[in-house]
């Protein structure tokens, strides 16, 4: 069993159990979260997609930590004038592990 969800403006495919990363949520290690923005869910029996979203689906899932991701550089250079600029940049990430999914 699979769904897709939509969270902080990104879709993301989950299955039970997996641990995704996302965009930081106001939630602190531990506490459950539930995703009612389903746009579709796959079973053995076949897939149900939305119109927006499936109507009754969640998928609960368990936070297990915030912190920052990993450092991405971003280098600007202007040829032959010398000009050089680099900064650095950490997103705030929340991690979570997918709980149950219900449709």
């Amino acid at each position: 069993m699979y769904a897709v969800i939509r969270a902080s403006g990104k879709q993301l495919r989950v299955r039970p159990g997996a641990v995704v990363k996302m965009d930081r949520l106001d939630a602190e290690p531990g506490q459950t979260v539930t995703f009612t923005d389903v746009l579709m869910v796959g079973t053995d029996q076949g897939v149900t997609i939305g119109a927006p979203t499936v109507p009754g689906a969640a998928v609960s899932a368990t936070v297990l930590e915030n912190r920052k991701d990993e450092k991405i550089l971003v280098f600007k250079k202007r040829r032959r004038k010398n000009s050089r600029r680099l900064r650095g940049h950490r997103q705030h990430v929340t991690i979570l592990r997918i709980g149950d999914i219900t449709a």
